[in-house]
This record gives C-alpha cells, sequence and structure tokens, in this order.
C-alpha cells in the first residue's frame, strides 16, 4: 500500500473511531468527501477508485459506524451517476424489486411507482432511494414514501418501503445502465464489510487474551488460545484479500466480475461463523454481553453474512458458473482476475 492509500485509511479511521455515542458522523463524512469516494467528479462523486472505497468501507465496518456508507457509497450513487441521474447529497439507499413487489407505470411525461420492497436497508433515514424494477432505475424521495421499520441482528434499519402511486418526473427515471448489477455489488459490498468487522473481532481477542490472566499467565500463553489466534488471523487475511480481488474486477469492465464476488462471498460468508465463533470462544460469557464491546463486531458478521445471498446462494451461483466454463474450475475460481 503506497503513502496516499496510507494517509486514506489513517484519516478514515480516526473519523470512524471517534464516532460511537457522537451526533453528526454522516455530516463530517460527507463534508471530507469519503462517502462518494468511487464515484465520478464529473457526477458530482469524490473521484478515486475501487481500491479506494474499499479502504473507507472497511474502516467504517471495522468501527462499526452506523451510517448507510454501503447503500449510498457503493450502491445508489454508483447507479444513479452511471445512468447520468444526479446524485444528491445525504444519505441514501438503494433496493432491487423482486417479480411483482413493485409496478412503474406511464403516465403522461411522468411515472407512477407503486408496490412495496421488503427490508430495504437504512430507508428510514436515506433522503432518496433508488429502486431497480423492470430494466429502469428510479429515484425516488423517501419522504414521499411509507415504512414499516425492522432491524436486523445487529439492530440496523431494514425497512419494508410502500410506495403508494408515487408520482416521478421523467428526470427520475432512467434505462437501468450496463455493468454490474445492484445485487453482485451490494454482495461485494457486504463482503468489505465483513473484512472489516473480522479484524475487529481478532484486534478485540488479540488484547483480551494478552490482558486476561489465569494461573499466573495471559491466557495467551496457552496453545490452545494460540491456536485460536492463529486461525482467525488466516481467516482475516483471506477475506480481506477476496474481497480486494473481487472489487478490483468489479472495477475492471474488460473482466467477468461474477466468479470473482461470488467466491469472495462464499469464503467471508463462511470465515465470518468461523472467526465470530473463535472470538467468543476466547472471551468466554463477558463477550456477549450487551455491554461488552465484541458484541458490535460479531452481531455484524452474523448479519451482514445473511444479506444479499448468504453462503448457500452464492455456492450455488459459483458451482453454475464453474460448471458452464470451458476452462479448469480450479484455475478459473482461483485466478478471476486472470
Amino acid at each position: 500500500m503506497n503513502s496516499d492509500l496510507h494517509l486514506l485509511e489513517n484519516t478514515a479511521s480516526d473519523i470512524f473511531a471517534g464516532y460511537r455515542d457522537r451526533p453528526g458522523l454522516w455530516e463530517e463524512i460527507e463534508d471530507t468527501g469519503l462517502t462518494l469516494v468511487g464515484v465520478p467528479e464529473k457526477a458530482g462523486g469524490s473521484g478515486g477508485d475501487s481500491t479506494e472505497a474499499v479502504i473507507i468501507l472497511r474502516a467504517a465496518a471495522y468501527h462499526c459506524a452506523e451510517i448507510p456508507l454501503a447503500e449510498t457509497q457503493w450502491l445508489a450513487a454508483p447507479l444513479l451517476a452511471a445512468a447520468g441521474l444526479p446524485v444528491p447529497a445525504g444519505p441514501l439507499t438503494a433496493a432491487e424489486a423482486a417479480h411483482d413487489e413493485v409496478r412503474l407505470t406511464a403516465d403522461g411525461d411522468g411515472w407512477v411507482l407503486d408496490g412495496t420492497l421488503p427490508q430495504v436497508p437504512w430507508a428510514r433515514q436515506a433522503g432518496r432511494i433508488v429502486v431497480v424494477t423492470d430494466g429502469r432505475l428510479c429515484s425516488v424521495d423517501a419522504s414521499h414514501c411509507t415504512f414499516e421499520t425492522h432491524h436486523n441482528l445487529a439492530g440496523e434499519p431494514r425497512d419494508d418501503v410502500t410506495f403508494d402511486s408515487v408520482y416521478l418526473t421523467a428526470a427520475d427515471v432512467a434505462a437501468l445502465p450496463e455493468g454490474p448489477s445492484l445485487r453482485l455489488r451490494a454482495a461485494l459490498a457486504r463482503t468489505v464489510q465483513l473484512a472489516g468487522a473480522a479484524r475487529r473481532a481478532l484486534d478485540h481477542s488479540l488484547r483480551y487474551a494478552g490482558e486476561r490472566r489465569q494461573f499466573g499467565r495471559p491466557i495467551a500463553a496457552f496453545q490452545a488460545v494460540q491456536q485460536y489466534l492463529a486461525e482467525m488471523a488466516g481467516e482475516v487475511a483471506l477475506m480481506d484479500l477476496g474481497a480486494q480481488v473481487a472489487a478490483a474486477a468489479l472495477a475492471d469492465p474488460r473482466q467477468d466480475s461474477e466468479v470473482a464476488v461470488a467466491a469472495a462471498r462464499v469464503n467471508a460468508c463462511r470465515a465470518a461463523g468461523v472467526v465470530a465463533e473463535l472470538a467468543h470462544q476466547i472471551h468466554g460469557a463477558i463477550g456477549t454481553t450487551h455491554e461488552h464491546d465484541l458484541r458490535r463486531a460479531t452481531l455484524r458478521l452474523w448479519s451482514w453474512r445473511e444479506e444479499y445471498g448468504n453462503e448457500h446462494a452464492w455456492s450455488t451461483v459459483l458451482g453454475r458458473l464453474t460448471s458452464a466454463a470451458s476452462e479448469d474450475p480450479w484455475h478459473l475460481v482461483t485466478a478471476p482476475t486472470t
């Protein structure tokens, strides 16, 4: 990592580290331009590439920042920019409608949107909701929607959003742009977040194992605990590497990124369970209490691995892709960016 990327990583980490129980985080990071890194400047973004976007999202996940950064930076804003629609300031979110969940009907020079989208991340806090339906991209003012509020296991908003004859102007609707699907981008975003949260769980465990003493010495001196920590470190390193490789593939229009994302996603979902289990094993009962900070990382590991396709779903995708490929499946999975 070069010096500029180190500076970006340190800056993002410092901002997110001071977040807990402090209001105004979104406004602060928006002022720095971090919320739109990876979105072209000509579209109102901050510029930058996928490497920089990964660094920022991973830092936010590491510090368990409760903001819709992935939904804004990785989903809504890039889709709006690619479709030529305005990218507004403020938090955004996005969702893809399954069959018959919503209806988009032409109405004169505009459109009317009806229906309900379930479990939309951070919908109640977003200024606009980007809806993908029927080959079109819709930018919907969230104040025109109604919400049934829900949360995931980590307490993050996952709301059912109802559109009751919401009128959209022609400027709010565009053809769905070419490029990676919303689901593919979302699966990769959650994979990057899993890597950040897993690193947090590992660091908690390293610190606790060095401080907690039994039989006159730190528990880190015991072989079993050392084995747990070594296994966690290996899983975290692989999660992070897989996310970086998949992000590079997604950003390269010359590559079919689905294999890279699917492989990274399968491994991250599997590893998330291993890391969470071992972290709690090292901490014992205190790691599960509401007061202990470890739960903020592990609850996200358990939540994020189930969103936008879990290990089973992406294993099925990976199996389909490898069986259809003409090249050796091992090479296809282990060298997806060649």
